[in-house]
């Protein structure tokens, strides 16, 4: 298992997937917790599952979130809990505030 830490200012899906990229991982499993400062994140439309919904969010949140590495592509989906407010889905973007996110990486084998 490999940790990676993004900081204040960092965004998170970017300091993941240089930490795949660099490390030379395809295939793992990703375990996240934190917070963040600023949130992009997406659902599905009810009435049609391929086109999605894109919100952002600009307040502090609590993060818990799991995801993938395939192909050496980083997919993580979040939830985030902040003041009035409780978002999750496919992450796109965040942005670490005042805190940290920490990521737990498990590579994993490929068949």
């Amino acid at each position: 298992m490999r940790l990676i830490t993004a900081n204040r200012g960092e965004e998170v899906l970017h300091t993941i997937q240089t930490a795949v990229t660099t490390g030379g991982v395809t295939a793992a499993s990703i375990t996240l917790i934190g917070a963040v400062h600023e949130a992009t994140v997406s659902i599905m439309k009810k009435d049609d599952a391929r086109t999605d919904l894109v919100e952002s969010y600009e307040q502090p949140f609590e993060l818990t979130g799991t995801g993938e590495v395939i192909d050496g592509r980083v997919h993580v989906h979040v939830t985030l809990a902040g003041e009035g407010l409780i978002v999750a889905g496919h992450l796109h973007r965040a942005v670490v505030g005042e805190h940290f996110v920490r990521a737990y990486l498990d590579p994993v084998a490929e068949r």
